[in-house]
């Protein structure tokens, strides 16, 4: 019986509907990570997750334009405590990264804890009682709005996973909102559009135009393509997985381990290619980029000039793409480099070589934004107050900052995944995505301790700690390919501050994380005395990257295999005794 179990391994239900020790903003890889580590490290259940979307999945479910697909191998873009053998691509498409996220949400119970439809308007810190007072909001229209379109959840600790990639960035270009035609931006994709024979703008030549246009292409009458600045794009070598090679993932893990840690080795050196402009690496992508390039495009030195990058490797993300360079080639696709000037109510303006208003000469049915996200604006739109009154914007109105990435000045309780300086721009982001939800969760633990002793504990980060770490990986950031002034990127906010990406490897990461130092963060309530008595939390790491040889992975398999054989054989031992008496 639930009733049966202690706090906080009963699940929230009826009489606590708005009380609960954790609660998670959103549903997507990070909130899901966090979850599943309340479950395993910490044995709670007392926890609410809420979704603004009608789906878990984050990124993954609100991205689903045509083409939308990973750029990280698959045997890596999973969580190493659920790693997934059924990948039928080595780069995983959006709606199979899905099928993934809902099968682990399935497996661990996640969905009895969701609130799907509602969104957090605002979350305030209660100083005398040591806890969040969160107002959600339903969505109008769902029936949920119907028993309450709005209420106060009251929480011991506050977990955003709203990730960077969250609110979709529109264009600021004058006559957007007078354009006649159909407006869509690739993160708010409406398939019910029918594509066939339209004559298409594309705003942006990032990873997501890169993914999109060979797809629509295929169907478009003609499609412009507007490049603001040209992109480093190296091959891809995407390819199906055998069910031969899923079987041999499945029931040979050893096999799939050891691919997972050789590809973590290969995209932790991926590091010096886009940290260090003129490392050896670095100039290997400019080398492949260039040839690929004059290779899929012979002859066209006119597309060679506007699509070879002036800047270093790493000032904005590598496109990984066999198809980009040939799509621009195809004769339905123009690439526009000239600056445009302002939409119309069917085409597009730009401005030409002598400074002159020019229009492109097309029609259009439809505007592609594919523009990015807000991503230097964290937790937006959500207000946070926090301590003595503290609000967050008040805390970061010189640029977002965080210990590790994951606590906030005056903000008590509160964590957050994929924050400030934490974007990877060469390995696996869910690789960063369990540190943090480790550390949070060693965070967690005290203050679950001191509720269960009818106590209170807030935990804050110290600002002299916060100051110091940032000091240190901003100084790193500066002199690193982020920070190459021949190029803007949604790593850097308006004022050039690099607050998206993290100075280090994974590795590097990880191990800082793998313990929770209470003597960073400011201790108060009746319950700090568990604080006192265990002042270091070790949490650990994951550890992926190679580790033992190829000979003992061989010897592994060796018995997987034979283990699996036993299991056929013991399953099967009256067909085989049958066969043995023929």
């Amino acid at each position: 019986m639930v009733g049966d179990m202690p706090w906080p391994e009963v699940a929230v239900g009826n009489a606590n509907h708005a009380n609960t020790a954790v609660l998670i903003i959103g549903a997507g890889l990070s909130g899901m990570c966090t979850a599943i580590d309340l479950i395993k490290r910490n044995k709670c259940r007392n926890f609410i997750i809420v979704e603004k979307s009608g789906g878990i999945g984050g990124t993954w479910h609100d991205n689903k334009y045509p083409g939308c697909c990973c750029d990280v191998w698959s045997t890596l873009y999973s969580y190493s405590f659920a790693q997934n053998s059924d990948w039928t691509r080595e780069y995983p498409g959006q709606e199979e990264i899905l099928a993934y996220l809902v099968k682990t949400a399935q497996e661990y119970g996640l969905y009895k804890h969701v609130r799907f439809n509602t969104s957090v308007e605002n979350a305030t810190w209660d100083d005398a009682a040591k806890k969040w007072r969160v107002k959600v909001k339903t969505a109008e229209g769902s029936k949920d709005a119907e028993f309450n379109p709005e209420y106060e959840i009251v929480t011991d600790f506050l977990v955003s996973a709203v990730g960077q990639l969250n609110q979709p960035k529109w264009p600021e270009i004058e006559g957007i909102k007078e354009f006649k035609g159909r407006v869509m931006h690739s993160a708010r994709w409406d398939w019910s559009y029918d594509l066939k024979d339209k004559k298409i703008a594309v705003l942006g030549n990032g990873c997501t135009s890169a993914q999109i246009i060979p797809e629509v292409v295929k169907v478009a009458k003609s499609i412009t393509v507007f490049q603001r600045t040209p992109n480093w794009v190296i091959p891809r070598g995407d390819a199906p997985v055998s069910s031969l090679w899923r079987n041999m993932y499945k029931f040979v893990p050893p096999i799939r381990w050891r691919k997972r840690a050789a590809q973590m080795d290969f995209r932790e050196a991926f590091y010096d290619a886009v940290i260090d402009g003129q490392s050896a690496l670095a100039g290997e992508i400019r080398r492949q980029s260039t040839a690929m390039m004059q290779a899929q495009l012979p002859g066209r030195e006119d597309l060679w000039e506007v699509l070879t990058p002036k800047y270093n490797p790493g000032c904005k993300r590598v496109i990984i793409s066999d198809d980009y360079f040939p799509t621009i080639a195809n004769p339905k696709v123009s690439l526009e480099t000239r600056p445009i000037v302002k939409i119309t109510a069917s085409g597009v303006t730009v401005k030409d070589k002598n400074g002159e208003a020019a229009d492109v000469g097309t029609e259009f049915d439809l505007l592609v934004c594919a523009t990015g996200f807000q991503t230097t604006e964290f937790l937006h739109p959500i207000e946070l107050t926090g301590k003595n009154g503290r609000t967050l914007s008040d805390v970061w109105k010189t640029g977002a900052q965080a210990y590790y990435g994951v606590t906030v000045e005056a903000m008590p309780n509160c964590a957050m995944l994929y924050g400030p300086n934490t974007n990877l721009g060469h390995n696996s982001i869910i690789l960063m995505i369990e540190a943090q939800s480790r550390y949070i969760n060693g965070l967690i633990s005290p203050v679950l301790h001191a509720r269960r002793n009818q106590q209170s504990l807030s935990l804050s980060p110290k600002p002299a700690k916060i100051v110091a770490y940032n000091q240190k990986v901003q100084k790193v950031l500066l002199n690193s390919s982020f920070n190459d002034s021949s190029c803007k990127s949604w790593y850097k906010n308006e004022a050039g501050l690099i607050t998206n990406n993290w100075s280090g490897t994974v590795i590097e990461y990880q191990d800082m994380l793998s313990k929770v130092e209470l003597s960073d963060y400011e201790v108060e309530g009746d319950g700090k005395a568990v604080v006192e008595k265990n002042p270091v939390v070790n949490v650990g790491r994951v550890v992926e990257e190679t580790q033992v040889s190829d000979r003992l992975i061989a010897a592994l398999s060796v018995l997987s295999v034979g283990a699996v054989a036993a299991g056929w054989l013991m399953r099967n031992s009256k067909y085989v005794s049958g066969l043995r008496l023929k």
